[in-house]
């Protein structure tokens, strides 16, 4: 199947550097042979969070060449799904071309976690731990979906 017969599912975050990126990175992991799974940010950081990057690792997914992007770079795009992570996402977000279905589901933002570096981890893997759960669920409902057609 060719990358672009799958749909675009676009997750959404504010920075695009945590939230955004681990729903990614673990959406693509357990769906990525069925959707084209991107993420973006409408005010991008410009990196994305080493923390992010270590709570994934743990669980075998490896997103250390992602980059932080501008939700701009997909307008021209035919974006099936949008799904916002966070609340100013979800209010700053655009309907995408194509747009069919637009998901908010808000998480904790693990970056602004206080604390040393093994207590804001132990954030980080809480939220990815919250976002691995929607997700699969999501994914597992989407598979369902495209077997039924």
């Amino acid at each position: 199947m060719s990358t672009t017969a799958k749909p675009t599912v676009l997750i959404l975050c504010t920075g695009n550097s945590c939230r955004s990126h681990l729903a990614e990175g673990i959406l693509r992991t357990v769906a990525g042979d069925v959707l084209d799974v991107q993420s973006a940010g409408s005010k991008p950081a410009g990196y994305v969070h080493p923390l992010a990057i270590a709570a994934l690792k743990e669980i075998g997914i490896d997103i250390s060449t992602h980059r932080s992007k501008s939700m701009t770079e997909f307008m021209g795009q035919k974006v099936e799904t949008v799904i916002t992570v966070c609340g100013n996402a979800d209010q700053a977000c655009p309907i995408f071309p194509g747009q069919v279905n637009r998901h908010h589901w808000p998480f904790e933002d693990p970056a602004h976690a206080p604390g040393t570096d093994a207590e804001r981890l132990e954030v980080f893997r809480r939220v990815r731990d919250e976002i691995r759960r929607t997700f699969t669920a999501y994914a597992h409902g989407r598979r369902d979906q495209s077997k039924a057609k």
